[in-house]
């Protein structure tokens, strides 16, 4: 059976045909259809074949996987798509982003349609254990808020009693929120929707009182609004969402070089290695650490099936995470992130990767 075959197979629908729940007696929905276990396919091979990456993306969060008019797509999600691009064929730009919605993102990794989803995609143990899906690490710690506009006059979600809210469907937003009203004794209505830019239109349009999903994405999305600054996130953080990029389960060489690209953007950082000096960091540097991690030390990248100057082809691509991360989404872009938790761990934040040793 060839790659596309194989990439094809038959699929079995997890649950009971449409989905099932996540969490005590509540249900993340969820229709994705899992590729039969066992295939010998190598996303690899594949990928090598046809002569780009399959990254699926959201369908438009700005700062995380945006498209402008022209069609080029931007941001911290997008980014690590053309660094694992880079780090396969030495080139950022063979790599074709899939647009998808909450809904549909499992279904186009299991079957096989993306090779990889880099779509704001909270890791969760269900998600991690039963969709036959692997998080190969974390690229933005996250966690769920509120926004409303000012004229609501709130300055607390326990003030929120009987509220409309709208979020999407198909995530874990939609089971937070319920947790949250139901353990401050909270009565609320769900206006769900499929697209994110449904939800911000609705929400515009005075439809609900309160839009929730991670606080990210609100900052991203309050830039599409009519009047952004007429609404204001609400100070509550009501769940952990580390956001990271996911592969199919099955393909340990695959998993392995997303997450390995992943941590050769994030040791980048912390080794001073930029996308500017990357080159002459490679061939001048007399650090050990610097010199596995750019190739000219070791034998790293055969280890992952790739050449041993991947990285190296992977930060003068994208920069390192904290350039990819000040370009996309921080205190200079419109959304002013500051890093915060998604500092390195040596800068008061809990950002780590795993050395190239």
């Amino acid at each position: 059976m060839d790659n596309k075959m194989v990439m094809a197979a038959i699929a079995l629908i997890v649950g009971a045909g449409a989905g099932f729940m996540i969490g005590k007696g509540e249900k993340e929905i969820v229709e994705v259809e899992k590729v039969v276990e066992g295939t010998s396919a190598s996303t690899l091979d594949a990928v090598k074949a046809k002569g780009f990456v399959q990254c699926g993306v959201s369908q438009g969060l700005p700062g995380f996987s945006n498209a402008d008019d022209s069609g080029k797509w931007t941001g911290i999600d997008v980014d690590l798509c053309r660094a694992v691009a880079a780090a396969v064929f030495g080139d950022s730009e063979k790599v074709k982003f899939s647009a998808l919605s909450a809904k549909q993102r499992f279904t186009a990794l299991s079957s096989g349609e993306i090779d990889i989803l880099s779509r704001n995609t909270t890791w969760t143990m269900t998600r991690d254990t039963q969709l036959g899906l692997n998080f190969a690490g974390v690229n933005y710690y996250d966690g769920q808020g509120m926004m409303v506009p000012m004229s609501l006059g709130v300055n607390s979600a326990t003030e929120l009693d009987g509220a409309n809210i709208c979020t999407n469907t198909g995530t874990t937003t939609e089971l937070n929120i319920t947790d949250f009203f139901r353990s401050n004794n909270m009565k609320f209505n769900l206006v769900a929707f499929e697209k994110a830019d449904e939800v911000v239109a609705a929400y515009d349009a005075g439809r609900c009182d309160v839009y929730t999903t991670d606080r990210s994405g609100l900052a991203a999305q309050r830039t599409k609004l009519t009047n952004p600054d007429a609404h204001k996130v609400l100070p509550e953080i009501i769940s952990k969402e580390p956001l990271g990029p996911v592969v199919r389960q099955g393909d340990d060489q695959w998993f392995n070089i997303v997450r390995w690209t992943l941590n050769a953007l994030i040791n980048a950082e912390e080794m001073n290695i930029t996308k500017a000096n990357a080159s002459s960091e490679a061939s001048g540097s007399k650090n050990p650490a610097v010199k596995r991690l750019l190739g000219t030390e070791g034998k790293f990248g055969e280890e992952l099936g790739l050449s041993n100057d991947w990285a190296l082809n992977a930060i003068k691509a994208v920069g390192n995470y904290g350039e990819s991360y000040e370009a996309n989404v921080g205190p200079n872009t419109p959304l002013k992130l500051d890093r915060g938790v998604n500092a390195l761990w040596s800068k008061d934040g809990i950002l780590y990767a795993a050395p190239v040793r």
